[in-house]
C-alpha cells in the first residue's frame, strides 16, 4: 500500500474518532476513502460503517456506487458478518437498484454455501468482477487450508475436522446459591 494511502488511513482514523462522524460534511472525503479502498485494495470496515450511517441520516447524499463499493469489500471479509452489517444500514428502497440488488444476490449465494452458483454467475460477466481478485482466493486458500487441483478446482476444507471444544468452567460461591434457594422455597 501506498504511503499516501496511510497517511489518508489515519487522517480518517481521526475524523472517525469524535463528534465529526456523524458531519455530512466530511462525506466526500470517506467516500474518496472508500475509493481509495478499491484501488489499494485495501479494507476499513469502520470507516465504511461511517459512511452508510451518514447516508442513513442524510438520504439526499445517498451515493449508489459508493454503496456498492462497500457492500463488495464488505463480501471479500465473508465469513465475517460485515456484509450483513453493511447490508442492514440500506435503506429497502436502495436495495432494490440494481447494482446493489446484483451484490445482495451474490452475498446470499456465498452465504448460502452456493459457490458453484456464484462462481457461474462472477465468470458470466465480461472480465468476471475486477473487485473480487485472486489474490482474494488466494487469501482465503492459505486462512482456511482450502486446496487447488490440476484443473483449477478450489476444494474447501472440511470445518468440522477443525472444530475445537471449548471448555467452559464456572465458580458458584456458595452464598450465591444459598440466597436463590431460599427465594425459590
Amino acid at each position: 500500500m501506498s504511503s499516501s494511502f496511510e497517511q489518508m488511513r489515519a487522517n480518517v482514523g481521526k475524523l472517525l474518532r469524535g463528534i465529526d462522524r456523524y458531519n455530512p460534511e466530511n462525506l466526500a472525503t470517506l467516500e474518496r476513502y472508500v475509493e481509495t479502498q478499491a484501488r489499494e485494495n485495501a479494507y476499513d470496515l469502520e470507516a465504511n460503517l461511517a459512511v452508510l450511517k451518514l447516508y442513513q441520516f442524510n438520504p439526499a447524499y445517498f451515493q449508489t456506487h459508493v454503496t456498492s463499493q462497500i457492500l463488495l469489500k464488505a463480501l471479500t471479509n465473508l465469513p465475517h458478518t460485515d456484509f450483513t452489517l453493511c447490508k442492514c444500514m440500506i435503506d429497502q428502497t436502495h436495495q432494490e437498484e440494481r447494482p446493489i440488488r446484483q451484490i445482495l444476490y451474490l452475498g446470499n449465494l456465498l452465504e448460502t454455501c452456493h459457490f458453484q452458483s456464484f462462481w457461474v454467475r462472477e465468470d458470466s460477466r465480461p472480465g468476471g468482477f475486477p473487485w473480487f481478485p485472486d489474490t482474494q482466493v488466494k487469501v482465503w486458500m492459505n486462512k482456511y487450508s482450502w486446496t487447488e487441483n490440476e484443473d483449477g478446482q478450489i476444494f474447501i476444507f472440511n470445518q468440522e475436522e477443525s472444530v475445537k471444544p471449548k471448555n467452559i468452567v464456572e465458580k458458584i460461591d456458595f452464598e450465591s446459591v444459598s440466597s436463590i434457594m431460599a427465594t425459590s422455597q
